[in-house]
């Protein structure tokens, strides 16, 4: 097995340097951290469920990137070095189902306040920064594993980005949402 398969070099990876993509990552974990206290924020302050739902779920997901991130920020400080069993998985984002699964509850239809609109769309920034530092971090790094972790998170934080978008759409006109949900289940687009 290569040594660069295995995790472990003679000699560090050419590119950015450790202490650069430590501290990168240790930006990347307070930025989980924040970004899930204000989804959890939301989520009590949201009167429409569906957007209640959307904030819950992503912080739940957050949550799950935060201890992963946890998890090899600790090993790489200990090891000084890419660990060798790190996860490269997360659970499927279940944000992109949260509006759908809504559409029966008169609850979810009601439209998004100003205040709710603009919490989405701060998430939306959120999340798009997610992905351009993820993307970063992964195109910093020479050791294949690195680049397909970073990959994933930032694979993940896109998804959220684009369930958040369709969060936007919905909270401002719920009712042309729906129609057009139906209408593309009908006619398979």
């Amino acid at each position: 097995m290569s040594s660069i398969m295995s995790g472990k070099y003679d000699h560090p990876p050419k590119g950015v340097s450790m202490d650069k993509r430590m501290n990168a990552l240790t930006f990347a974990l307070e930025n989980e951290q924040k970004e899930r206290e204000f989804y959890l924020a939301h989520a009590r302050k949201t009167r429409n469920m569906a957007g209640k739902n959307m904030f819950k779920q992503i912080a739940d997901e957050e949550k799950e990137h935060y201890e992963m991130l946890k998890k090899l920020h600790d090993k790489w400080q200990d090891q000084k070095k890419w660990p060798a069993t790190v996860p490269l998985k997360v659970k499927k984002s279940l944000a992109g189902t949260v509006l759908k699964s809504m559409s029966a509850k008169k609850s979810a239809r009601i439209t998004g306040t100003e205040d709710e609109l603009k919490a989405v769309r701060t998430a939306i920034d959120f999340e798009a920064r997610g992905v351009a530092l993820y993307t970063k971090l992964g195109k910093q790094c020479k050791d294949p594993k690195e680049i397909a972790f970073f990959e994933m998170l930032a694979g993940v934080e896109r998804e959220h980005l684009l369930s958040l978008k369709d969060t936007e759409e919905f909270l401002i006109d719920p009712a042309t949402w729906y129609q057009h949900v139906e209408r593309s289940g009908l006619d398979g687009a």
